[in-house]
């Protein structure tokens, strides 16, 4: 190794070393001490009278008392994850489409405004939906029964109108995060591919289709992991929703483990909220692990 490579390598380790040391410290320190609390009995960490218990913490999630929490908790889930990533499309990736289109020296501005949604903290969202869609007092009722549809049409507390009106509002929150992901995709596709499927006469939908989206394939794996991670990991906006107390359609799998975990004692263990989150984690990281190795095989064709 030459003197300069040396002084490379020692450059990129002082880059790089503030991340692992994050990592390890925030991600697989903290990991490591709780999983052995996942076959134990645990309450809270201040509980030290504990006792092995092996599976029971995973096995009771689908044994009553726990079970129908656990499967309300993930249908909901699920649910909102399916209708954010379509509006993860809907948002970001039709607004990448306009921005890379489009020729204006507002450029810079229009995706400023597009982006400022996503400052907009969790829990301010879900006062928000609070206020447009409260029966009696929400705007958005007070307004439909104003132009004579109705009154009352939309109550955010139960979960159908939750389930359809959260993925909208979070997915315009998030229009600005996901349309950088998709125009930093549609910026490397090299501009001589879009020139040539022009000259052959090729369509705008066509040249999405057949030109765009096969070369936006990273993009498309990251947004989807963010996508996924965001949804399961959402909690915040349910809070604001009521999710921790008073409305129990807003009880989500994040929601659960939270209640099971620092109730100390009263709605579950501590144990308990982290083998939700065990059995959570796992397919998302091979969800993860799939998107990947589709991303490498894609790449390698």
């Amino acid at each position: 190794m030459t003197r300069r490579d040396g002084r490379e390598l020692a450059a990129d380790l002082a880059f790089l070393l503030p991340q692992y040391i994050l990592y390890v410290t925030l991600t697989l320190l903290p990991f490591a001490v709780a999983l052995p609390i996942i076959f134990t009995d645990q309450v809270d960490f201040s509980d030290h009278a504990v006792s092995g218990v092996g599976l029971d913490n995973i096995l009771s999630l689908f044994r009553p008392p726990l079970d129908g929490r656990f499967y309300a908790a993930l249908r909901r889930t699920v649910i909102f994850t399916l209708l954010n990533y379509a509006m993860v499309y809907a948002f970001g990736f039709l607004l990448a489409l306009a921005l890379f289109e489009l020729k204006s020296r507002l450029l810079g501005l229009f995706f400023t405004i597009i982006y400022m949604p996503w400052m907009i903290s969790g829990i301010g969202l879900g006062l928000l939906l609070v206020m447009l869609f409260s029966p009696d007092t929400g705007t958005v009722n007070l307004a439909l029964e104003a132009l004579g549809l109705g009154s009352n049409l939309i109550n955010i507390k139960q979960e159908a109108a939750l389930l359809l009106v959260l993925p909208l509002i979070t997915g315009w929150k998030a229009a600005g995060f996901n349309m950088a992901i998709f125009l930093g995709g549609l910026l490397a596709i090299p501009t001589e591919t879009i020139e040539a499927a022009r000259i052959d006469g090729a369509s705008y939908l066509q040249r999405v289709r057949h030109i765009y989206l096969p070369q936006m394939v990273p993009a498309l794996v990251t947004a989807t992991v963010f996508c996924l991670v965001a949804s399961f990991g959402l909690f915040d906006e349910l809070v604001g929703l009521g999710g921790l107390y008073g409305n129990p359609n807003a009880e989500f799998l994040s929601v659960l483990i939270y209640k099971l975990g620092f109730s100390g004692g009263r709605d579950g263990t501590l144990a308990q909220g982290i083998a939700i989150a065990l059995v959570v984690f796992l397919p998302l990281l091979l969800a993860a692990f799939a998107l990947t190795a589709w991303q490498k095989r894609r790449g390698a064709g």
